[in-house]
């Protein structure tokens, strides 16, 4: 019979921490798995983009929280070009594809609808067709504008519509009907223009740059003299100078006009 009073073995320290360590391993080994699998599974998930409500959600983030604008009722309106309006109101949707919108210069996305004819697109445009509101969600535009913004971008997709000419103001169409002499107004453009439009700083088209003044041709020289008259987004009532007379402005345009091509 074995000695009762034998003593039992006792472990060491370092026995004790093996054991301690060897027992967490499995449930620690466990958890890192785990946290892999779950890593895994969300570096592979990829946010819908192609629902209708996965773009209207979009659409929602990017539109402007609000505006705030200081008019004169006084003054007259003066109407957007088709390029103005597509990037003021249009190119949300039209830019991406977003809600089945056409693509702005894809041709295969136009070629059914140009198909239709230019009144047709008015109309659908101005009404509102399947989920494009009508006037492209901004009540404000006129149907001349809504015309103009169809024709640019039905143009840039091969058409060949001619957008509705600007109506000049009474008082800027008095003024801009007596003949303008570029030749003049080349020293007005000198000391008055070129800060903005030989640089192109603040979206100005430059001048001479026959690209950037390819819309605003369609305007017609008297569409574009209301423009430099009144202002127009950021461009000031005659370039800032208010004391510049009305003759010098007119031959400013028409310098400007001419050297992008246009013809007087």
């Amino acid at each position: 019979m074995a000695d009762s009073n034998a003593k039992m073995t006792q472990a060491t320290p370092q026995e004790v921490i093996i054991s301690v360590v060897a027992g967490l391993f499995a449930p620690l080994l466990a958890i890192f798995l785990i946290v892999q699998l779950v890593l895994g599974i969300q570096q592979e998930h990829k946010p819908d983009t192609t629902s209708d409500a996965a773009q209207k959600a979009m659409l929602s983030r990017i539109k402007p929280v609000a505006q705030l604008a200081a008019l004169d009722a006084n003054t007259p309106k003066v109407e957007k070009s088709g390029q103005e309006v597509y990037d003021a109101v249009c190119f949300s949707c039209h830019t991406p594809g977003a809600l089945g919108a056409p693509k702005f210069e894809n041709k295969g996305d136009w070629a059914g609808r140009l198909g239709q004819g230019y009144d047709t697109l008015i109309k659908h445009a101005i009404e509102g067709i399947r989920q494009m509101p009508a006037r492209g969600g901004d009540g404000d535009l006129s149907d001349t504008e809504v015309a103009r913004a169809v024709a640019y971008m039905a143009n840039a997709a091969g058409a060949s519509f001619k957008a509705p000419e600007a109506a000049a103001p009474a008082a800027a169409a008095e003024t801009a009907s007596a003949k303008p002499d570029p030749a003049k107004g080349k020293a007005i453009y000198d000391a008055n223009c070129a800060a903005c439009h030989a640089t192109g700083v603040a979206g100005a088209p430059k001048a001479g740059d026959k690209a950037a003044w390819s819309a605003r041709l369609g305007q017609g020289y008297a569409g574009l003299y209301a423009n430099a008259l009144n202002g127009i987004r950021g461009m000031p009532a005659k370039g800032g100078n208010a004391d510049l007379p009305d003759a010098d402005l007119a031959n400013a345009v028409a310098y400007l006009f001419t050297e992008a091509g246009g013809k007087l």
